[in-house]
């Protein structure tokens, strides 16, 4: 860590601000430890400045602390950043006359943390400022009441991110992955524009927004009016007696309380040998209305839409000449063109037959019918917004913890979803509140992808919660599952984002070299420890671990000097460690992750320390052998299934038979229902006999079982049995598929059946007891050659050709598997 440079004093006044009723001071230190520490890290250098903006109507004077020169200043025009994030300063305000004032800041905490001290003869307002993770500008104000008598903006730096570049590119991304995204950040600051607590719409955001979504709004209103939302409106008018067609019941009730009404005629209606006939009554008008609850909502709108842009215009113009500067013209012009076309809808004639909103409104028309959909989805997302405090195409963002470990999920989502294809995600969703983002520490949020060629799935989780768990609940960050092709559980990798770099202790570069490398905490590496100890889950007996791995990641922008770094080359060993990752620095993420995905269930397994599946991984390793052995006719097949055993003459068996626990029927043509390998039975017991004097040995089983697929001979057969494993057995369609015997054929077969269940497998033999080697493996137009003697593999698609080492297939499959993906993709 950088050492303190000479002549600088722990705290030194920051800020002295005095103006005819008050006096200011903000003491601290004038530089960061871990800021001043970071040189080869980011670029946030000498040229980096800070802004700091006094409002007041008599300011006699206003100094701030120079870096370079080591004293107040007044005349300055760029300053280094003296204000960082997690930085104490101490903030001290005395009231020149008998006036009582006050301090405020938006966020109540700030507010409470600066009080009176208590003197009598004198107003003090004293405390600490400490803004924690957040960084950007803040403001807070000296009161007098309601008068304000001060404001001060000052902006604060972060120290673990680059200002200028990293940090606006995580706020960029985030903001471009997840529309609305930084609502969620409520925090102390603000960069140009701030979350109102009390959740009101906000000018900055509604600006941006309105702008974005305008042109929409206009084309729904148009839809609307062609084919707007109707009612037949009843209307009673009286009328004469002979005019009244057919009555309902208000009609009968208005003639039936006014008998007065009633006179005699000669064909009228005959009430008590009476003939009568009313003089008048109400006679029912039926018309068509268009001024619905629904139209009235969208009027609504519409009005409410032009006051929002009638009060950002003035807004502006009141904030531009507060600093004696002109409005922005185009701006302006902008917002006033908006209005005009606003207002010309509301003054047609269409909407001037429609009323005003006088309640509230929950229709099914509003969220299903054209237009009004549309109209009703735009107001809620522009009715969410920014509160504007400087420039209006600012957004805010203040806590940076929450920032990068949103921007970590987002971006993982962002980096998987370039390769694979997106099945679901339950981030944003719309509800009668409008558009929200599933994302906080609360509540799990979810994206699930599928690989576009061995159709496996990944899915990347937010918060998963992990409870049934012998000890304690475990909650990390972000978990990335991938179900391979054959097994039957995922294979879960931890990542949890980290704002935290440890900058009082590097791990060195190189054995006896001076200079270390920044890394993060150990204590996160040691949490990832425990998430991955203690996430475990029974299976038939003893717990296993079911996750695979952990990774801290952490905001560190130079990959290439770290890959140097203990806890990178610890994954490799362990699977645990750190990457770090900003908008800068994604290389390192994006390859790991990708060959997490690309590797076969069989290399993962052999990463880390007995994780979940290490049993079944443990007994497939054993290789349990398999007999597959030839039935020629009908009558031993029946017998065989029958009395549970099959018979070979001892002189066919060869070296290596003993070795076989399970034995398998292969059926010739016309021998039984299906010509293949159907049934396999685990060997109980083995004896030998002799018949026509040939010796046997018979191999009987206490049950036969039926594979879930029959294994086609597809011109392969067996003069007189194989052995394989019973794996392969399991997992074979085609005879030549139980040929494989050594371990790169193997891995090179299930390779090829994570994308493909149709593989043909070519022998130079047609019967596999009788075969040396694979010719050729064949996946749609590709071609896959295994030269044992050259130790190479030969990929052919085409006139295409390219070779690797059997060395790369063996040290590193996943590499084999990216060339097999490219080629499938072609």
């Amino acid at each position: 860590m950088a050492s303190l440079p000479s002549g600088f004093r722990e705290d030194v006044e920051l800020v002295k601000i005095e103006t005819e009723e008050i006096f200011l001071f903000i003491k601290g230190k004038p530089f960061h430890e871990r800021y001043e520490g970071l040189t080869q890290y980011r670029s946030m250098d000498f040229h980096d400045t800070m802004k700091i903006l006094v409002n007041s109507k008599d300011v006699h004077m206003f100094q701030v602390y120079d870096i370079n020169k080591q004293h107040l200043v007044t005349n300055f025009e760029e300053l280094r950043p003296i204000f960082f994030e997690n930085g104490v300063y101490q903030l001290m305000v005395k009231s020149k006359g008998e006036k009582e004032i006050s301090f405020y800041h938006e966020h109540p905490l700030l507010r409470k943390a600066i009080s009176d001290i208590g003197d009598p003869t004198q107003t003090i307002l004293m405390g600490n400022l400490q803004f924690q993770n957040e960084v950007g500008f803040t403001t807070f104000e000296i009161r007098s009441g309601q008068e304000i008598l001060l404001s001060v903006t000052i902006e604060i730096f972060p120290t673990k991110l680059d200002y200028k570049e990293d940090y606006r590119k995580l706020l960029d991304e985030v903001n471009d992955e997840i529309y609305n995204l930084a609502y969620h950040f409520i925090r102390k600051t603000y960069l140009g524009a701030s979350i109102k607590l009390d959740g009101a719409p906000s000018m900055a955001e509604f600006y941006r927004l309105i702008s974005r979504h305008f042109h929409q709004f206009l084309v729904a209103v148009d839809r609307i009016e062609k084919q707007p939302h109707h009612l037949l409106h009843t209307e009673y008018v009286r009328a004469r007696g002979d005019q009244i067609r057919k009555l309902d019941s208000r009609s009968r009730s208005y003639l039936r309380k006014r008998p007065t009404l009633f006179v005699k005629v000669e064909n009228g209606i005959a009430v008590n040998n009476r003939s009568l006939m009313p003089t008048e009554g109400l006679r029912v008008k039926k018309e068509i209305t268009h001024d619905t609850l629904e139209n009235r909502f969208i009027k609504f709108i519409i009005v409410r839409l032009i006051d929002k842009l009638n009060d950002l215009c003035d807004r502006i113009f009141n904030q531009r000449k507060g600093m004696n500067e002109e409005p922005d013209s185009d701006l302006t012009n902008k917002i006033q063109k908006m209005i005009k076309q606003l207002d010309r809808k509301q003054k047609s004639v269409f909407w001037r037959q429609v009323g005003r909103l006088d309640r509230s409104v929950y229709s099914l028309v509003l969220q299903m019918a054209p237009g009004y959909r549309e109209a009703y989805q735009i107001y809620l997302t522009i009715s969410k917004g920014l509160t504007l405090h400087g420039k209006y195409y600012h957004m805010s963002v203040k806590d940076v913890a929450t920032l990068y470990e949103y921007w970590t999920f987002l971006k993982m989502g962002q980096i998987l979803s370039r390769k694979y294809t997106l099945l679901s995600q339950d981030i944003v969703k719309v509800n009668r509140d409008g558009l929200f983002v599933n994302l906080d520490s609360n509540r799990k949020a979810e994206r699930v992808f599928q690989h576009p060629i061995t159709k496996e799935k990944i899915i990347l989780t937010y918060q998963k919660y992990e409870g049934k768990l012998p000890t304690l609940p475990q909650q990390p960050d972000m978990m990335l599952s991938v179900k391979k092709k054959g097994k039957d559980y995922s294979y879960h990798y931890i990542f949890d984002a980290k704002y935290r770099i440890d900058y009082a202790r590097g791990w060195y570069a190189a054995e006896g070299s001076d200079s270390y490398i920044t890394g993060p905490m150990e204590e996160d590496i040691n949490t990832m420890h425990r998430y991955r100890d203690s996430i475990v889950m029974a299976n038939n007996g003893p717990y296993e671990r079911t996750a695979f791995g952990a990774y801290v990641l952490f905001p560190f922008g130079n990959e290439d000097i770290y890959q140097e770094h203990r806890f990178y080359n610890s994954i490799d060993k362990v699977n645990i460690g750190a990457l770090p990752f900003l908008p800068n620095a994604t290389t390192l993420v994006e390859r790991f992750v990708e060959r997490l995905i690309n590797s076969s269930p069989e290399e993962l397994q052999e990463e880390g320390i007995l994780p979940r599946g290490s049993k079944e991984q443990w007994f497939s390793d054993l290789d349990e052998k398999v007999l597959v052995g030839l039935v020629s006719t009908k009558e031993d097949y029946y017998s065989f299934i029958k009395k549970g055993y099959y018979q070979i003459p001892v002189h066919l068996l060869k070296k290596g038979w003993q070795e076989a626990k399970y034995v398998a029927l292969y059926a010739k043509n016309g021998v039984a229902n299906v010509h293949g390998v159907s049934e396999y039975g685990e060997i109980s017991n083995i004896s030998f006999i002799k018949a026509d004097d040939v010796e046997k040995v018979s191999f009987h089983v206490d049950y036969w079982q039926q594979l879930k697929q029959v294994i086609r001979p597809v011109h392969y057969g067996i003069a007189n049995y194989v052995m394989t494993s019973l794996n392969l057995l399991k997992e074979a369609k085609e005879m030549p598929e139980l040929f494989l015997k050594s371990k790169n054929e193997l891995v090179l077969w299930r390779m090829l059946r994570r994308v493909s269940d149709q593989i043909k497998v070519m022998l130079d033999q047609n019967n596999l007891d009788e075969a040396n080697k694979i010719n050729t493996y064949s996946i749609k137009d590709i071609n896959i050659e295994l030269e044992k003697e050259r130790q190479e593999i030969m990929f052919k698609k085409g006139e295409w050709e390219s070779t690797l080492t059997v060395d790369t297939l063996e040290k590193q499959p996943s590499k084999v598997f990216k060339l097999l993906l490219d080629l499938m993709k072609d």
